[in-house]
């Protein structure tokens, strides 16, 4: 068994050309630089969720305690290949609109989001994930792409970061839901069996976890 891991230094299409309404300029005007996570509870709700990989009810969000993070729980995300299989159960994907409610005089970013699974590839296979993000009324922009490299029958995790500087923020005063695009594919190659990969675990809970940054509006 192998663990995958994947660190992407490519910046988050949600942080470069997908947001283009939005510069880093423009975080210009801010009270501060980047600041610790408001005391009051942010509230993330899930607005709507679609795709072949997030079937109704097999999808939920939830924040973490510390206001750092919220998390996309999948139960049902499954993509493969082999002998029987129709050709469409080689891709899915998802695609998820929330709205984070946060306290008053503060706005965020996406800093780094973590995307985990489980994969079992045999050897000739070949697999991928994939994501966007963006805000409501702005720009989609290309995917981030981690392949999955086989042979591989163990966990993997993909982690896609940005720098301070890069980070495109919710305008302040504005409610502004964030569309998170994923996608799963596995190719059979030359292998003649099965292959998968999941953002699913053997428990049901694995999770996609996206890592906020904050700031005081003016």
């Amino acid at each position: 068994m192998r663990k995958l891991l994947v660190r992407s230094g490519v910046v988050l299409a949600l942080l470069t050309s997908s947001l283009i309404g939005m510069s880093p300029a423009s975080a210009e005007g801010f009270l501060d630089d980047p600041v610790p996570p408001p005391d009051d509870k942010v509230v993330i709700d899930l607005i709507a969720m679609a795709g072949s990989g997030c079937r109704p009810g097999t999808a939920d969000v939830a924040v973490s305690p510390d206001n750092t993070a919220f998390t996309v729980i999948y139960s049902d995300y499954l993509a493969q290949v082999g002998p029987g299989l129709p050709v469409a159960d080689g891709r899915k994907n998802c695609q998820i609109n929330v709205l984070v409610h946060v306290p008053q005089g503060f706005t965020f970013a996406i800093a780094k989001v973590d995307h985990r699974g489980y994969a079992l590839l045999e050897r000739g296979a070949s697999a991928m994930q994939r994501a966007n993000y963006y805000f409501q009324g702005m720009t989609q922009g290309s995917f981030v792409t981690h392949p999955i490299t086989a042979p591989l029958d163990d966990n993997w995790i993909a982690t896609d970061e940005v720098e301070v500087a890069a980070m495109v923020w919710r305008p302040c005063g504005e409610l502004r839901n964030l569309n998170i695009n994923t996608e799963l594919r596995v190719n059979k190659g030359t292998s003649t069996g099965t292959s998968f990969v999941t953002m699913d675990s053997t428990d049901g809970d694995i999770r996609t976890v996206y890592h906020f940054n904050w700031r005081r509006c003016p």
